[in-house]
């Protein structure tokens, strides 16, 4: 095949389109083309038509939007037979039998593009031509607006097709006529700020078409007040409201329905898969192709709406608007405020059964007498109570009978914690073949386990596996399934992306970077250092780097795997730029915004910034302000992680190794994601400096390094300093 695309081990390819399709998606892609007449500087990439013509096809197989055959060369060469291993791993996690994955899933596509692939064009022109109604799902609400308001705005004028298109956020980013009224009639605001936030958001809402908090700039997103003035699923009113017809949430949604394109983003998507309140469920029976921008994100949104979660802030949210509502509607019904407050009193004192700021626990792993087993029973007795007030007097209003069914709700969902642990929980404690037969029992296996915050507190109950679920949510009507992202696979290998979402791993293709890495990046891993799990570790990391960020003369981004790390580094730089006289700016996590710090950091041009997680991807840092990311460790997920855990344990009992089959090719995707932050363009220069010896000394360090762009590669300080110095030249 004449293409730059490589397939993935005994991971067939899906051939390009032939025909009229083919020529039309090459005029439109070449130098003289559409694009190219419309877009400044635009400039054609093999990998780029590759990925289009992978997408036309895979919509044309849909059988849906497009009359002619689809051609895989999978149809044309023999499959390779599923040995007894990847049965077990199909077994494992939910995927289809050998069967069905080899014939199966020819609407299914999963595309890794590298950096600089230009993968959104790539699917938005055969989405615009061919694709039907398209639902577009990107991982965040700033990727959403992007594409609304630039990327797909750009296609369709190159293109000149009448598409129309709309944006779906969730109920969180519009405002409520009826929340916002009765705030501004009844709200006590503790800050002068956040009245003033409260005024400006009622002036906003008497000019604006929307109800998108996304236009209103003043109000920061994380004002207290916005929580305050939009509906939940639990508190919207629905036909009820007096302000239906003004419905800000109820509009986006009639346009979503009506548009060709609609942009998206996961949470939302997954909500409404579960919960069946986002205005999706009106929309994906009509969608023709559905496009996941930033796929890898998916796993974990799929696994937190797969679940179940009950919340603190759920509970007080109920007591407040019980009591708001009672003595609205039905002041001599009953005391509300002694009703309201006894519910908030064991809600609180639910959180105190914890003595830590921030941790995890496993419900199988508690001792049967912690003390947030009688808190839940306490919690259960007052919401009961409440929730009797409520049933007894809803008839008086319609605020009322919402409160009713959410107060069920929560009933519904606490009955599950006051009830002992599953004989599946107790066995991952006391003995495997206790947890065998339960497994057996419960084959879509589930795990309870408690988030603890500072303030708040969140019981979850999550799936160990996503996969059986998502292929049945995927199940029925014939549509184009499209995941795409710069990180989905491990050396050209998607089985673990793949068995994660219930996806058919023969389905992908791998699209390399345009980038000329070997010239314009380095990977740079020092000698002698201590193996991560050493105390000193941290601050031996520190002294190695220190060196390469005085080459660098700046534009660091400094990445760590915990927020220990990153303080600990942030520390000693601070004293380092002082005493040395630097004139290197240092930002840091958690003193800012993630979005102003990153604004900070391209304007200053020389900045230092440390960082964790929400750093390690969708950071687009483009020319001299970044030429150097340091990584402190290799990220594999910590092991007390209930979930992880649970996932780990269970691989196990079925013969797997846990390392090999989830460990590490999700401890690569993540990494393949930091390293990505480094070359964002074709001009682009920079270090790669990753600290953990694990990369060289460890057998699967090998496979680790051969995921990353292909860098020219060094263990000496002395060949880092020549490399700055060049780009300096």
């Amino acid at each position: 095949m004449n293409s730059p695309a490589q397939s993935g081990d005994n991971v067939p390819t899906p051939l390009d389109l032939s025909g009229k399709r083919r020529t039309e998606l090459d005029a439109i892609f070449s130098a003289d083309g559409l694009l190219a007449r419309a877009i400044d500087g635009y400039r054609p990439r093999a990998s780029q038509i590759d990925m289009a013509r992978s997408i036309a096809a895979a919509m044309e197989a849909s059988g849906r939007a497009m009359p002619e055959p689809a051609m895989f060369e999978a149809q044309r060469r023999p499959a390779r037979k599923l040995g007894p291993s990847d049965k077990l791993y199909a077994e494992d996690v939910g995927i289809a039998t050998a069967k069905t994955a080899i014939n199966g899933g020819e609407n299914t596509l999963i595309v890794e593009a590298g950096t600089g692939t230009g993968k959104t064009y790539a699917y938005l022109v055969p989405a615009m031509l061919w694709g039907g109604k398209v639902l577009v799902s990107t991982g965040t609400k700033h990727l959403q607006d992007q594409l609304f308001q630039r990327d797909i705005p750009t296609v369709r004028d190159a293109l000149a097709v009448p598409v129309s298109v709309a944006m779906l956020k969730g109920r969180a980013d519009y405002l409520c006529h009826y929340y916002l009224e009765r705030m501004a009639d009844n709200g006590r605001l503790p800050t002068r700020q956040d009245a003033a936030h409260l005024q400006e958001i009622v002036r906003f809402a008497k000019i604006t078409r929307t109800g998108d908090k996304a236009e209103l700039a003043s109000v920061p997103e994380n004002s207290p007040v916005w929580p305050m003035i939009a509906s939940t699923r639990d508190n919207c009113l629905g036909q009820d409201c007096p302000h239906y017809k003004e419905c800000f949430v109820m509009a986006a949604r009639k346009e979503a329905q009506q548009a060709d394109i609609v942009v998206v983003n996961h949470h939302l998507f997954f909500a409404d898969v579960m919960l069946r309140d986002t205005g999706m469920a009106e929309l994906l029976p009509m969608a023709n192709t559905i496009i996941f921008d930033e796929a890898h994100q998916l796993p974990e949104t799929a696994t937190l709406f797969f679940g179940e979660t009950l919340s603190i802030t759920q509970l007080l949210e109920l007591a407040r608007d019980t009591v708001a509502e009672g003595l609205s509607h039905a002041r001599d019904a009953a005391d509300w405020t002694k009703l309201g407050a006894a519910l908030e009193r064991a809600t609180r004192d639910l959180r105190l059964t914890f003595k830590e700021d921030s941790a995890r626990f496993s419900l199988g792993r508690l001792p049967d007498n912690h003390p947030l087993f009688e808190a839940l029973d306490t919690l259960e007795t007052h919401l009961d109570a409440l929730a009797a007030a409520l049933s007894k007097h809803a008839e008086r209003a319609e605020s009322l009978q919402a409160l009713v069914r959410r107060a069920r709700e929560l009933q519904d969902l606490l009955t599950g914690w006051t009830t002992p642990p599953t004989e599946l929980e107790r066995a991952v404690v006391e003995d495997e073949e206790t947890a065998n037969a339960a497994a057996k029992q419960e084959p879509n296996e589930m795990v309870r386990w408690i988030e603890v915050f500072s303030h708040t507190l969140q019981l979850h109950e999550t799936p160990l596996s996503v996969a059986p679920i998502f292929a049945k949510q995927r199940a029925g009507v014939p549509r184009a399934w499209i995941f795409t992202s710069a990180t989905l696979s491990v050396r050209g290998d998607f089985t673990h992306y793949a068995a994660q979402m219930g996806l058919n791993a023969r389905r992908s293709i791998t699209l390399p970077s345009p980038f000329d890495y070997p010239s314009h990046g380095l990977l740079y891993v020092p000698r002698n250092l201590p193996q991560p799990s050493s105390p000193q570790f941290t601050d031996a990391v520190f002294e190695a780097a220190l060196p390469v960020i005085e080459a660098s003369g700046g534009g660091v981004f400094f990445l760590c795997t915990t927020l220990r790390a990153v303080y600990r580094i942030a520390t000693r730089l601070r004293d380092i730029i002082e005493r040395r006289g630097w004139g290197n700016p240092l930002l840091v996590q958690g003193d800012a915004s993630r979005t102003e710090l990153l604004d900070r950091f391209r304007a200053y041009g020389n900045a230092i910034l440390v960082g964790s997680q929400s750093f390690w991807e969708g950071v687009d840092v483009r020319g001299d302000a970044l030429s150097l990311v340091v990584i402190d460790k290799l990220p594999f997920a910590p092991p007390d992680d209930p979930v992880l855990a649970a996932r780990l344990d269970a691989l196990t009992k079925k013969g797997l190794s846990p390392f090999a089959v989830h460990q590490l090719p999700q401890a690569v995707i993540t990494l393949k994601q930091g390293a990505g932050r480094l070359i964002r363009a074709e001009t682009d220069r920079g270090v790669l400096m990753i600290c953990d010896m694990r990369l060289v000394d460890k057998p699967y360090g090998r496979r680790i390094w051969q995921s990353l762009p292909p860098f020219k590669r060094t263990r000496e300080i002395d060949v880092v300093r020549e490399f700055f110095e060049e780009s300096k030249e």
